[in-house]
C-alpha cells in the first residue's frame, strides 16, 4: 500500500506538474510572487473536507451569534458575516517580511502620537504641516500633555493591506481608534478545527489560537492595578459579538457604562451583588466623543463622566488611548513613511498605497488632471464608506467632484488603484475569483507583536473592489505557514 506524504511544499504550479498527480493535490493562492505562488496540499481529501463543511460551519457561527450589526435607515440590522472556508495562505517567509514591517510601522505610530500630545517635534522640523495635524478631526486637545501608561498609545492596532498583482504588499489604511474583527477568525478557527482536525493535523498551519492571551497580556502590562474590563455601549453595538467574545476569552468583565462610574479619583465595576472592584485597564469599545460627557460630547449616554479625570492622573489605563484618530486620518496616512524615516532613521518596509494629497498644490494639479483614474477618499468617513472611483462617475459628477475637491482640499486624499490579487471563493458549487484584502492585528504592551493570521475580508460583488462587512462583504481565515513541514 502507497504510503501518503504528510507534508506540503510551496512551488510554482509549472515547477511541480510532472512530478505530482494532479487529483492528489489541493492547490490553494498563496506568495507574494506575481500572479501568486501556489500551496499545493497533499491529503486532498482533508482540505476538500473542510471546504465542504462551509455551510455547516456558517450555521455554526449563526447559531453562536457570530454576527454584526449594520443601521439602515435608522433601524439596527444584524446579520451573518458570511464565511469562506477556502483560507488565504501567507507563507513563512513572507510573514516574516510582513512582521517586520507592521512593527516598524506601529512602532512609528505611537512614537508619533506621543509627539504629537506632548513637544511636537515632527511639526517643529517641518516634517508634517502644524495646520494639517490641528485641523484634523482625529485630534483631541483635551488630550494634550497626558502621557498612558508605559508610553503605549494604540495597543490594539488593525493595519489594512492588499497583496498587489505585482507581488507587493501594499498598505490601505492604519485602525487605532477601535479597529474591530479579529473575534471572526478567532472563532472560525476553532470551529474550522472542530469539523475538519485532519486539515490543520496534516498541513503546516501555525497555532494561532492565542490572540485572546496576546490581548490579555497587552492589557495586563498597562494594568495600573485593578481588575480588567472590557467596556461595551451595549447589545445594539455593531460589534457586540466580539466585545462579549474577547471578555469572556481574556477573563475580563464585559460592562456598560451603567456598571462603571468614578469615586474618588479612580474608577469601579460594580457587579450583580453590588460589589465595587477597582479597575486597571478598560478596554473601551467605544468611540472618544462619547467616552466622557464631562470632557466631550456632554450628550453621550454611553460614557463614564470623569474616566478622563482618572486617565490623567495615571490611575486607569484606557486602550486605546483616546486621541488616537490623529494618526489613522486617511490625510496623515500620507505621512507615515515619513514618519518612520524620522522617529527610526530607517525606510519603510511596507509600501502604501500611491497617495496624493490635493492640500498640496502639485498633488491637486495631478488629481483633478486624472480624476477619472482614481480612488477619492474622505479622510472623515471609515468602513468603505466614503469611497469613490473615478472611472464609476459620469461627466457631470466628475465635475462636481473636482469642485469639491479644489473647494475642501483637506476633506480627501486620492490613490491610484492598487490592482490587488483575487482570492478564490466557493459560490454555491463553483470557485469564484473576488478581490479581498487583509486587516493584520499589531498589539503593543512589552513588545510590539502581530498575531500570525489576520482578518481576511473579501467581496462578495464580483467588480466590487470594497470589502468590509459593512458592506456586504464576507471573510477567510487566513493561515500563516511554519517553517517546519509536515
Amino acid at each position: 500500500m502507497r504510503t501518503r506524504a504528510k507534508w506540503i511544499f510551496v512551488a510554482k504550479a509549472t515547477a511541480l506538474g510532472a512530478r505530482v498527480p494532479q487529483a492528489e493535490l489541493f492547490a490553494l493562492s498563496a506568495g507574494s510572487g506575481p500572479g501568486g505562488d501556489l500551496i499545493y496540499v497533499r491529503r486532498k481529501h482533508s482540505m476538500k473536507e473542510l471546504v465542504e463543511h462551509t455551510e455547516g460551519i456558517n450555521r455554526l457561527m449563526a447559531r453562536y451569534g457570530v454576527k454584526f450589526g449594520i443601521y439602515k435607515g435608522g433601524e439596527f440590522h444584524e446579520q451573518l458575516f458570511p464565511f469562506d472556508a477556502i483560507p488565504r495562505v501567507i507563507t513563512h517567509d513572507d510573514f516574516q517580511q510582513l512582521e517586520k514591517g507592521l512593527i516598524q510601522r506601529v512602532n512609528a505610530l505611537n512614537l508619533f502620537l506621543n509627539d504629537i500630545y506632548s513637544e511636537k517635534k515632527i511639526i517643529k522640523d517641518g516634517v508634517i504641516p502644524e495646520e494639517f495635524v490641528f485641523i484634523s478631526s482625529g485630534y483631541l486637545p483635551q488630550c494634550e500633555g497626558i502621557m498612558p501608561t508605559k508610553n503605549i498609545y494604540s495597543h490594539i492596532s488593525g493595519i489594512d493591506l492588499v497583496l498587489g498583482k505585482d507581488g507587493e504588499w501594499y498598505i490601505l489604511e492604519d485602525n487605532l481608534r477601535i479597529p474591530s474583527g479579529a473575534s471572526y477568525p478567532m472563532i472560525a478557527r476553532e470551529i474550522c478545527r472542530r469539523v475538519s482536525p485532519a486539515t490543520f493535523s496534516n498541513n503546516s498551519v501555525v497555532d494561532n489560537r492565542n490572540y485572546a492571551a496576546m490581548l490579555r497580556q497587552t492589557m495586563d502590562w498597562v494594568n495600573t492595578g485593578g481588575i480588567p474590563v472590557i467596556m461595551t455601549p451595549g447589545r445594539y453595538n455593531a460589534a457586540y459579538f466580539e466585545h462579549s467574545y474577547l471578555a469572556e476569552r481574556t477573563g475580563s468583565e464585559l460592562a456598560t457604562c451603567t456598571d462603571l462610574f468614578v469615586e474618588d479619583n479612580f474608577l469601579y465595576y460594580r457587579d450583580y451583588r453590588e460589589k465595587k472592584q477597582k479597575v486597571g485597564v478598560i478596554y473601551r469599545r467605544i468611540s472618544d466623543e462619547y467616552l466622557d460627557p464631562m470632557t466631550f460630547n456632554p450628550e453621550s449616554l454611553i460614557g463614564i463622566p470623569n474616566i478622563m479625570d482618572v486617565y490623567r492622573s495615571g490611575n486607569v489605563a484606557i486602550v486605546n488611548a483616546p486621541g488616537n484618530g490623529v494618526a489613522d486620518d486617511k490625510g496623515i496616512y500620507y505621512f507615515v513613511p515619513k514618519m518612520i524615516r524620522y522617529y527610526l532613521d530607517q525606510e519603510p518596509i511596507l509600501k502604501n498605497a500611491p497617495t496624493y494629497l490635493p492640500f498640496y498644490d502639485e498633488d491637486r494639479k495631478y488629481v483633478l488632471d486624472n480624476l477619472e483614474k482614481l480612488v477619492i477618499k474622505d479622510v472623515a468617513e471609515a468602513g468603505g464608506y466614503g469611497v469613490i472611483f473615478g472611472n464609476e462617475l459620469s461627466s457631470e459628477k466628475l465635475s462636481e467632484m473636482k469642485k469639491l475637491i479644489e473647494k475642501e482640499s483637506r476633506r480627501f486624499i486620492a490613490q491610484e488603484v492598487v490592482d490587488f490579487q483575487d482570492m478564490e471563493v466557493m459560490e454555491r458549487e463553483d470557485r469564484v475569483l473576488r478581490k479581498a484584502d487583509l486587516r493584520a492585528f499589531v498589539l503593543s504592551g512589552e513588545t510590539t507583536k502581530v498575531w500570525p493570521g489576520g482578518l481576511t475580508r473579501f467581496s462578495r460583488n464580483a467588480d466590487s473592489f470594497v470589502v468590509n462587512s459593512s458592506q456586504g462583504g464576507g471573510f477567510k481565515d487566513t493561515w500563516v505557514l511554519s517553517q517546519w513541514k509536515k
